[in-house]
């Protein structure tokens, strides 16, 4: 029967004992840290294709994340251990889904900013003056703010509203009306 030989060197140096690690000048509370974190030694792909997805310096992101999930141990991404690799990766997989959020969002805003401003113009609202886009907006029946400030639910809203005006006929001008009504008298 043979008998396992401990291991001095690794992770787990269970030869030594508290007292022999301060003769030896290596801090026990260290060393402890050391054995129960592990450095990761694996694949960084997961974690670079996260950045690279990021707008900004990506090796300022990158340092200022190994400081923040290492405690400020290091900013060396060769020295974060699997869990703190594995918690910083699952925040930029957070911060990743926020930022395509807000880009969709943008997305969407625009569309529909483009359909009133089209719809706007089929009823015959100069679109190249900001000032008359406003003015109708602000108009209580229509949206009661500026365009700019509409909201998406407030733009739909909106789009809804000027397809309704759009089939009855489109927006009326008081003064066209009555010389129309007196052209039609006058030919009776």
């Amino acid at each position: 029967m043979t008998t396992k030989r401990p291991r001095k060197f690794g992770y787990h140096n269970s030869i030594m004992t508290k007292e022999e690690m301060g003769k030896r000048g290596i801090n026990p509370t260290a060393r402890q840290l050391q054995a129960a974190t592990p450095v990761w030694n694996g694949n960084y792909a997961r974690f670079y294709g996260l950045l690279r997805q990021l707008p900004g310096d990506h090796e300022d992101i990158k340092h200022q994340l190994v400081l923040q999930y290492t405690c400020r141990r290091t900013d060396s991404l060769k020295e974060v251990s699997r869990n703190e690799y594995y918690r910083m990766c699952d925040r930029l997989q957070e911060l990743v889904a926020q930022n395509s959020h807000q880009d969709a969002m943008r997305v969407e805003l625009r569309r529909l900013r483009s359909v009133c401003l089209h719809l706007m113009q089929k009823l015959g609202i100069d679109t190249s003056d900001w000032n008359r886009v406003n003015a109708f907006c602000q108009d209580g029946r229509i949206a009661g703010r500026q365009f700019r400030d509409l909201t998406t639910d407030e733009l739909e809203l909106l789009a809804r509203k000027l397809r309704s005006i759009e089939r009855r006929g489109g927006i009326k001008n008081p003064e066209t009306e009555t010389t129309e009504k007196a052209k039609i008298v006058s030919f009776t």
